[in-house]
């Protein structure tokens, strides 16, 4: 036995269903009343507005207990949902007003013995209608959601777009409708691949879209839509107002945004206003370079802990001539690693000669052997000096480079 079969009582039945109601409208104004005393119609839903989507549905289930085909019309279903997405009233509180104006309105159709009588119709329609109101609302709310979601995406793209390109303007912001901060905390981040971007069975674009995805969730959560960004699979530029949160905090949203992508995220950070926020943004993606070029941790970095290594990494004479002290030590790359370990241990040779597994006079030789092919001895204050400053312009990139005018020196040797 079919839905239809059922709901067509008459021909089976030889009798014609007719639910002992009032008029439709003061049927519904009972409904929607009820959903109101009861606090079950979600706040900011228009009374009116609920009054029409009620009256739709108690025509439809008279129409059809009554064996006639229903209009189909769902119209003001789809305008009233799309209404409420717009409004930011949460579907569940929707679907539950749904069901509770169901249920008291089963009570008002089937209110006598010959309303119960036709329980089993009246079930069937109602199951009907309820299947069909919750499939159009919750379409309905869904499709306007994505539409809000990329009319927003495109504001928050333009703006963010225009602050990093350096010709934001008031008006720009107005027509977006986003406020522009004060001031900004402007982070370059990197964003590493994903371990299953690697597996063979899996596509690893899709795998990486889903990082990605998991980030942005994670920014939109941490700021509720404040912050602005323009981030790709392998990283980018956040651009979060200072308001939102003070200098101290930024370690823990790099680490909260490391649990949401599920890799470890490395980035940097520039304060600078609106005006500003474009030459911060190349300022904190040089500083980013620098700390990948060093292979440091995943983490949060600021100028004030790298000053000094971002200076030497920047092109020029003085980075040149530095680059040529350990020029010659590009043919014996255990020298090199010697002195890079023994310069991380604190100048302490036991804990050099434990991590290079070799013994502590190795150490000493090796130490003996850079001065004697650089002129700067690791033993004396100026000569460490000099060779740590070169071992930072001497940076590792994925495979160990030099300036030009220190490879030149070293391939003539």
């Amino acid at each position: 036995m079919t839905i239809e079969s059922i709901a067509h009582v008459e021909s089976n039945n030889a009798r014609r269903v007719t639910p002992h109601t009032p008029k439709t409208h003061r049927a519904a104004a009972k409904v929607v009343a009820h959903l109101i005393d009861s606090a079950a119609l979600p706040g900011g839903t228009a009374e009116a507005e609920a009054a029409a989507v009620v009256r739709m549905c108690l025509e439809w289930a008279v129409q059809r207990l009554n064996g006639q085909e229903s209009t189909g019309r769902t119209d003001i279903l789809q305008t009233a949902a799309a209404g409420w997405a717009r409004k930011g009233i949460p579907i569940d509180g929707i679907l539950h007003a749904i069901h509770a104006g169901f249920k008291f309105g089963l009570g008002m159709l089937f209110a006598d013995e010959d309303g119960r009588a036709d329980l089993i119709a009246g079930a069937a329609v109602t199951l009907e209608l309820l299947n069909l109101i919750t499939a159009t609302v919750s379409k309905a709310y869904v499709r306007e959601c994505k539409a809000v979601a990329a009319e927003d995406h495109a504001a928050t793209h333009t703006l963010t777009s225009a602050l990093l390109g350096g010709h934001a303007s008031s008006m720009m912001a107005r027509e977006c409708g986003i406020p522009v901060a004060d001031e900004y905390f402007v982070l370059a981040v990197a964003v590493p691949a994903h371990p299953d971007e690697s597996l063979p069975q899996l596509d690893s674009r899709v795998v990486a879209r889903r990082k990605l995805r998991r980030l942005q969730s994670g920014l939109a959560d941490l700021f509720d839509g404040r912050a602005l960004s323009l981030l790709s699979v392998d990283g980018g530029t956040i651009l979060i107002p200072t308001t939102q949160l003070n200098a101290l905090d930024l370690d823990s949203v790099v680490d909260k945004l490391s649990a949401a992508a599920r890799v470890p995220v490395t980035a940097t950070v520039v304060t600078a206003g609106p005006r500003q926020v474009s030459v911060a943004a190349a300022q904190a993606h040089e500083l980013l370079d620098t700390v990948e070029q060093l292979g440091r941790e995943p983490g949060l970095y600021r100028f004030t802990e790298l000053a000094l290594q971002y200076q030497l990494t920047r092109p020029g004479i003085g980075r040149d001539v530095l680059g040529t002290r350990v020029a010659p030590l590009m043919e014996h790359p255990d020298l090199l690693e010697t002195l890079r370990i023994h310069i991380d241990n604190d100048l302490n040779r036991q804990r050099t000669a434990r991590q290079l597994h070799v013994h502590p006079n190795t150490v000493d030789y090796r130490l003996r052997r850079i001065a004697q092919l650089t002129g700067l001895d690791p033993a004396d204050a100026r000569g460490l000096w000099y060779l740590r400053s070169a071992l930072i312009v001497w940076t590792d990139d994925g495979t160990r480079r030099l300036p030009a005018d220190a490879r030149r020196m070293a391939d003539s040797r």
